[in-house]
């Protein structure tokens, strides 16, 4: 369907502009350059201070909001609203293909970041209620272990379980939380292998342990 195929396509350009990496020309820096080479807001953060990375997260998680709340009822000239189009499956189109542009940006070499800001600005527009068990849960992994890749990770494993346990019903929601813990997965391969290795970086300030391992 046209309107199907021109807002998921909007939505992925739309994500594919990314908050570090149009922030950091302003800079001068490129922070796939730097760190751990990644273009999301944890490593923007790390290595520009905290004012540059909380900018980037604002910018990263805005275009999930507006993917989400604005563009799947736009009306788009020559586009229009097709009836026979479910609004739902519209919506969780659009909301994957705003992240995947931002994994996979195509003005930047199909080199981004990893997803998480953008995803919950996407999970918090279908429903601020979705946010509360991946906060909830990133906050107590990162307090306890430090990692906050394997925080990301683990809180998208709680949205599916919480979808799973009070929506179930609801499948394009639940197959949408799937795919995208999947991707969330994929997208922190390489912290799960410096994890394995013991090399993984630890948020230092909110690892609740850290005196006792130094």
């Amino acid at each position: 369907m046209l309107e199907l195929a021109v807002k998921t396509l909007i939505a992925y350009l739309g994500g594919a502009l990314l908050g570090s990496l149009l922030l950091g020309r302003l800079k001068g820096v490129d922070v796939r350059r730097l760190g751990s080479g990644n273009a999301g807001a944890t490593n923007a953060m790390r290595t520009q201070g905290t004012l540059f990375g909380l900018g980037v997260f604002a910018f990263d998680l805005a275009k999930g909001v507006l993917a989400v709340r604005v563009l799947p009822s736009l009306v788009l000239p020559g586009v229009g609203i097709a009836p026979e189009l479910s609004r739902e499956w519209l919506t969780l189109a659009c909301a994957l293909a705003v992240i995947l542009g931002h994994v996979y940006p195509v003005w930047f070499g199909f080199r981004g970041g990893k997803g998480v800001a953008t995803l919950l600005g996407v999970v918090g527009a279908l429903n601020p209620w979705l946010l509360v068990p991946m906060l909830a849960c990133w906050v107590a992994v990162v307090v306890l272990t430090g990692f906050v890749g394997l925080a990301s990770m683990l809180a998208g494993l709680a949205l599916v379980l919480f979808v799973l346990v009070t929506r179930a019903a609801d499948t394009p929601l639940l197959a949408f939380c799937c795919t995208i813990e999947l991707l969330v997965l994929f997208t922190h391969r390489t912290n799960i292998s410096r994890m394995f290795s013991g090399s993984e970086h630890r948020a230092e300030r909110l690892w609740l342990f850290r005196s006792r391992a130094a």
